[in-house]
């Protein structure tokens, strides 16, 4: 059974860091690109930044680039996001998804499994 599980959220006041990580399950983690989206309150859910399987490639949302950071640790089955000065703007909840494939990383339609979910507020 594949389970994505995201922890690390909480409230965070602005300018302030935390990191996000999302441990597999039941499937080989290394053979799947791995994404971070984000869900605020009244908007569409929203790419953040991907990993791409194999190649190590990594693709952010032009307006998160310098402040967040993707990585895998392939022996843990899990991907962090990193989080540096964050803005009240960034309060959503962050979702991790896996794709087997590599194109349309961007978009919501090109992962095959999601976690949960992980509440980040960042306070003024």
């Amino acid at each position: 059974q594949v389970q994505l599980v995201e922890s690390g959220g909480g409230l965070v006041q602005a300018g302030g860091s935390l990191r996000l990580s999302c441990a597999a399950s039941g499937w080989s983690f290394s053979t799947y690109t791995m994404g971070w989206f984000r869900q605020a309150p009244g908007k569409e859910r929203e790419f953040v930044a991907a990993g791409v399987r194999w190649t190590g490639r990594i693709v952010y949302a032009d307006s998160l680039k310098g402040r967040f950071t993707i990585s895998r640790d392939n022996t843990k089955n899990t991907v962090y996001l990193q989080m540096n000065s964050l803005k009240p703007e960034d309060t959503a909840v962050y979702y991790c998804a896996a794709s087997s494939g590599t194109s349309r990383i961007e978009d919501l339609s090109g992962y095959d499994y999601w976690g949960q979910g992980t509440q980040v507020t960042v306070s003024s």
